[in-house]
């Protein structure tokens, strides 16, 4: 991953929630009081009020597949101090658990900053994600080191 965020989204990128197939999204560990479309959802992921957080643990397993193959940008995730820290990202792998996504080597790592958290997009390794069908993101430990992992926004960019 690169060390820098970019600025901003590029003109030709657009936000991929209008591709994500929701009969197939799923998130291990998940508060259920708390859960994913309040950070991945259009109208939710808004609401600084709402947040998905973590349950039994810091560490969250999100499965997100798409309707089409896409070319995944960049990922801006945005959080409170409880935020993510570490994210490892996984292209096209499915039925991952806790049990297992240490077997596999992510397509990318994101080291989230505070600064990042606050919807900053971070630019993934672009030549990793060109024919995207599903996405995987596992989010191994937050900011604080708390046993709870907040987070208020998810959201995709890149392009079909």
């Amino acid at each position: 991953m690169s060390a820098e965020s970019a600025s901003a989204i590029q003109r030709s990128q657009v936000d991929l929630v209008d591709f994500v197939d929701w009969s197939g999204v799923e998130c291990l560990n998940q508060n259920s009081s708390h859960s994913l479309p309040n950070a991945l959802k259009q109208g939710y992921r808004e609401d600084d009020g709402l947040n998905l957080e973590s349950d039994a643990d810091e560490q969250l397993l999100i499965y997100i597949p798409f309707t089409q193959v896409v070319k995944l940008y960049s990922v801006v995730v945005k959080g409170p101090e409880e935020g993510p820290k570490t994210v490892k990202l996984f292209s096209n792998k499915e039925h991952m658990g806790f049990s297992n996504v240490n077997d596999f080597p992510p397509s990318d790592t994101a080291i989230l900053s505070p600064d990042d958290l606050k919807g900053k997009p971070v630019v993934l390794k672009y030549v990793k994600f060109q024919n995207v069908r599903s996405l995987t993101l596992f989010i191994e430990d937050n900011q604080s080191g708390s046993d709870i992992t907040k987070v208020q926004k998810i959201a995709l960019f890149g392009t079909m």
